[in-house]
Protein backbone atom coordinates (compact mmCIF):
# COMPACT_ATOMS: atom_id res chain seq x y z
CA UNK A 1 0.00 0.00 0.00
CA UNK A 2 1.12 3.40 -0.93
CA UNK A 3 1.11 5.67 2.01
CA UNK A 4 0.23 9.11 1.00
CA UNK A 5 1.97 12.29 2.60
CA UNK A 6 0.13 14.34 4.92
CA UNK A 7 0.56 18.39 4.60
CA UNK A 8 0.06 19.76 8.23
CA UNK A 9 0.08 23.34 10.15
CA UNK A 10 2.40 23.84 13.53
CA UNK A 11 2.57 25.74 16.35
CA UNK A 12 5.67 25.99 18.37
CA UNK A 13 5.74 25.20 22.31
CA UNK A 14 5.50 28.19 24.33
CA UNK A 15 8.27 27.22 26.75
CA UNK A 16 12.28 26.56 26.35
CA UNK A 17 11.37 22.30 25.43
CA UNK A 18 9.01 20.41 24.12
CA UNK A 19 8.44 17.45 25.73
CA UNK A 20 5.17 16.13 24.41
CA UNK A 21 2.83 16.63 21.12
CA UNK A 22 -0.83 17.27 21.05
CA UNK A 23 -2.44 16.30 17.29
CA UNK A 24 -5.65 17.54 15.94
CA UNK A 25 -7.72 15.71 13.92
CA UNK A 26 -10.29 17.74 11.53
CA UNK A 27 -13.68 16.76 10.17
CA UNK A 28 -15.32 15.75 6.94
CA UNK A 29 -15.05 18.95 4.70
CA UNK A 30 -12.77 20.71 6.75
CA UNK A 31 -9.23 20.77 7.28
CA UNK A 32 -6.12 21.32 9.59
CA UNK A 33 -6.90 24.67 10.38
CA UNK A 34 -10.31 24.03 11.15
CA UNK A 35 -8.48 22.69 14.78
CA UNK A 36 -5.24 24.35 14.97
CA UNK A 37 -6.57 27.96 16.33
CA UNK A 38 -7.35 25.58 19.36
CA UNK A 39 -3.73 25.92 20.43
CA UNK A 40 -3.81 29.32 21.35
CA UNK A 41 -6.49 28.66 23.99
CA UNK A 42 -4.33 25.25 25.11
CA UNK A 43 -1.03 26.51 24.42
CA UNK A 44 -0.20 28.56 27.69
CA UNK A 45 -1.51 25.76 29.97
CA UNK A 46 0.35 23.00 28.12
CA UNK A 47 3.80 24.98 27.51
CA UNK A 48 6.33 22.59 26.78
CA UNK A 49 3.43 20.65 23.79
CA UNK A 50 3.60 21.15 20.40
CA UNK A 51 0.79 21.11 18.65
CA UNK A 52 0.34 19.63 15.27
CA UNK A 53 -2.92 19.35 12.76
CA UNK A 54 -2.74 17.16 9.13
CA UNK A 55 -5.19 17.73 6.45
CA UNK A 56 -7.04 14.54 5.61
CA UNK A 57 -5.47 12.68 2.37
CA UNK A 58 -8.14 13.36 0.00
CA UNK A 59 -10.49 16.32 -1.49
CA UNK A 60 -14.00 16.12 0.21
CA UNK A 61 -16.67 13.97 -1.65
CA UNK A 62 -19.32 16.73 -0.11
CA UNK A 63 -17.45 20.18 0.06
CA UNK A 64 -14.57 20.73 -2.55
CA UNK A 65 -13.06 23.21 -0.39
CA UNK A 66 -11.90 20.92 2.31
CA UNK A 67 -11.06 17.95 2.79
CA UNK A 68 -11.95 14.21 3.85
CA UNK A 69 -10.40 10.99 5.64
CA UNK A 70 -12.91 8.73 4.01
CA UNK A 71 -15.75 8.97 2.05
CA UNK A 72 -19.17 9.32 4.31
CA UNK A 73 -21.93 6.78 1.64
CA UNK A 74 -25.21 8.74 3.62
CA UNK A 75 -23.67 12.19 3.00
CA UNK A 76 -21.79 11.83 -0.08
CA UNK A 77 -22.91 8.72 -1.81
CA UNK A 78 -19.74 6.62 -1.46
CA UNK A 79 -19.98 2.66 -1.88
CA UNK A 80 -19.64 1.52 1.16
CA UNK A 81 -16.23 -0.94 -0.22
CA UNK A 82 -14.73 2.65 -1.14
CA UNK A 83 -15.64 3.52 2.45
CA UNK A 84 -14.28 0.53 4.32
CA UNK A 85 -11.53 1.05 1.88
CA UNK A 86 -11.06 4.58 2.31
CA UNK A 87 -10.52 3.90 6.24
CA UNK A 88 -7.92 1.77 5.86
CA UNK A 89 -5.94 3.64 3.94
CA UNK A 90 -6.41 7.18 5.77
CA UNK A 91 -5.61 4.74 9.04
CA UNK A 92 -1.92 3.92 7.00
CA UNK A 93 -1.07 7.58 6.15
CA UNK A 94 -1.80 8.52 8.94
CA UNK A 95 -0.05 5.86 11.14
CA UNK A 96 2.97 6.91 8.92
CA UNK A 97 2.72 10.60 9.46
CA UNK A 98 2.84 9.96 13.32
CA UNK A 99 5.67 8.16 13.11
CA UNK A 100 7.46 10.87 11.29
CA UNK A 101 6.27 13.39 13.58
CA UNK A 102 7.48 11.68 16.77
CA UNK A 103 10.89 11.04 15.59
CA UNK A 104 11.13 15.00 13.74
CA UNK A 105 10.20 16.33 17.16
CA UNK A 106 12.21 13.67 19.23
CA UNK A 107 9.15 13.12 21.08
CA UNK A 108 7.85 9.83 22.75
CA UNK A 109 5.02 7.62 21.98
CA UNK A 110 3.68 8.06 25.33
CA UNK A 111 3.85 11.79 25.08
CA UNK A 112 1.35 12.25 22.42
CA UNK A 113 -2.15 12.45 22.60
CA UNK A 114 -5.04 13.11 19.88
CA UNK A 115 -7.86 15.58 19.65
CA UNK A 116 -10.06 14.67 17.18
CA UNK A 117 -13.42 16.83 16.07
CA UNK A 118 -16.60 14.40 14.07
CA UNK A 119 -14.29 12.24 11.48
CA UNK A 120 -11.55 13.05 12.84
CA UNK A 121 -13.07 11.14 16.22
CA UNK A 122 -13.53 8.60 14.77
CA UNK A 123 -10.06 8.33 13.06
CA UNK A 124 -8.54 8.71 16.08
CA UNK A 125 -10.38 6.60 18.39
CA UNK A 126 -9.87 3.84 15.29
CA UNK A 127 -6.00 4.46 14.89
CA UNK A 128 -4.71 4.63 18.55
CA UNK A 129 -5.76 1.25 19.93
CA UNK A 130 -4.20 -0.14 17.12
CA UNK A 131 -0.43 1.11 17.05
CA UNK A 132 1.69 -0.55 18.37
CA UNK A 133 3.36 2.01 21.28
CA UNK A 134 0.26 3.34 23.48
CA UNK A 135 -0.09 6.93 23.33
CA UNK A 136 -1.08 9.11 26.30
CA UNK A 137 -4.71 9.31 25.81
CA UNK A 138 -7.59 10.43 23.14
CA UNK A 139 -10.18 13.16 23.13
CA UNK A 140 -12.91 12.23 20.77
CA UNK A 141 -15.53 15.11 20.18
CA UNK A 142 -18.67 14.56 18.62
CA UNK A 143 -17.41 11.12 17.12
CA UNK A 144 -18.27 8.07 16.93
CA UNK A 145 -15.97 5.20 17.46
CA UNK A 146 -16.42 2.51 14.14
CA UNK A 147 -16.26 -0.82 14.22
CA UNK A 148 -17.37 -1.25 18.36
CA UNK A 149 -17.70 -4.81 17.99
CA UNK A 150 -13.69 -5.47 17.34
CA UNK A 151 -12.65 -3.19 19.60
CA UNK A 152 -11.69 -5.56 22.24
CA UNK A 153 -10.01 -7.72 19.81
CA UNK A 154 -8.39 -5.67 17.45
CA UNK A 155 -7.08 -3.23 20.01
CA UNK A 156 -3.29 -3.53 20.41
CA UNK A 157 -3.05 -0.97 22.96
CA UNK A 158 -5.32 0.36 25.44
CA UNK A 159 -4.63 4.52 25.64
CA UNK A 160 -7.34 6.67 28.03
CA UNK A 161 -9.62 8.17 26.07
CA UNK A 162 -12.08 11.05 26.77
CA UNK A 163 -15.49 10.93 25.25
CA UNK A 164 -17.38 14.43 24.87
CA UNK A 165 -20.48 14.94 22.68
CA UNK A 166 -23.24 17.99 22.86
CA UNK A 167 -26.58 16.31 23.61
CA UNK A 168 -28.34 18.50 20.77
CA UNK A 169 -25.98 17.14 17.90
CA UNK A 170 -28.25 16.41 14.64
CA UNK A 171 -24.86 15.62 12.81
CA UNK A 172 -23.83 12.52 14.95
CA UNK A 173 -25.82 11.44 17.40
CA UNK A 174 -25.64 12.43 21.20
CA UNK A 175 -26.57 8.63 21.61
CA UNK A 176 -22.97 7.54 19.72
CA UNK A 177 -20.90 8.53 23.14
CA UNK A 178 -23.04 5.60 24.87
CA UNK A 179 -22.78 3.40 22.14
CA UNK A 180 -19.04 4.23 22.46
CA UNK A 181 -18.17 4.24 25.84
CA UNK A 182 -19.82 1.30 26.59
CA UNK A 183 -17.64 -0.71 24.00
CA UNK A 184 -14.68 1.11 25.06
CA UNK A 185 -15.12 -0.02 28.74
CA UNK A 186 -16.04 -3.33 28.01
CA UNK A 187 -12.65 -3.71 26.55
CA UNK A 188 -10.70 -2.43 29.56
CA UNK A 189 -10.23 1.18 28.27
CA UNK A 190 -9.61 3.61 30.73
CA UNK A 191 -12.61 6.15 29.98
CA UNK A 192 -14.56 9.41 30.57
CA UNK A 193 -17.13 10.99 29.12
CA UNK A 194 -18.11 14.90 29.02
CA UNK A 195 -21.50 16.13 28.04
CA UNK A 196 -21.83 19.60 26.54
CA UNK A 197 -25.35 20.33 27.12
CA UNK A 198 -27.47 22.45 24.87
CA UNK A 199 -24.88 22.27 22.32
CA UNK A 200 -24.97 20.93 18.99
CA UNK A 201 -22.18 19.82 16.49
CA UNK A 202 -19.73 21.96 18.12
CA UNK A 203 -17.00 22.38 20.72
CA UNK A 204 -18.26 24.46 23.64
CA UNK A 205 -16.31 26.20 26.43
CA UNK A 206 -16.72 23.45 29.13
CA UNK A 207 -15.62 20.87 25.91
CA UNK A 208 -12.72 23.03 25.23
CA UNK A 209 -12.35 22.59 29.37
CA UNK A 210 -12.41 19.07 29.77
CA UNK A 211 -9.99 18.52 26.78
CA UNK A 212 -7.54 20.85 28.94
CA UNK A 213 -8.18 19.01 32.16
CA UNK A 214 -7.45 15.68 30.77
CA UNK A 215 -4.78 16.49 28.00
CA UNK A 216 -2.46 18.10 31.17
CA UNK A 217 -3.28 15.29 33.60
CA UNK A 218 -2.18 12.88 30.77
CA UNK A 219 0.95 14.76 29.96
CA UNK A 220 1.42 15.30 33.52
CA UNK A 221 1.29 19.10 32.98
CA UNK A 222 -0.80 20.45 36.06
CA UNK A 223 -3.32 22.98 33.83
CA UNK A 224 -2.03 27.02 34.81
CA UNK A 225 -4.50 29.80 36.09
Amino acid sequence: MMVRELTFGRRAQVGEKATSLVVFLHGYGADGNDLLGLADPLGPHLPETVFLAPNAPEPCNGNPFGRQWFGIPWLDGTPESDAEQGLVNASADLNAWLDMRLAEERIRADRLCLVGFSQGAMMALHVAPRRAAEMAGVVAISGRLLKPEKIGVEAIVKPAVLLIHGDQDDVVPFTDMDKAGRALVGAGFETYGHVMKGTGHGIAQDGLQATLSFLAEKLDTPPRT
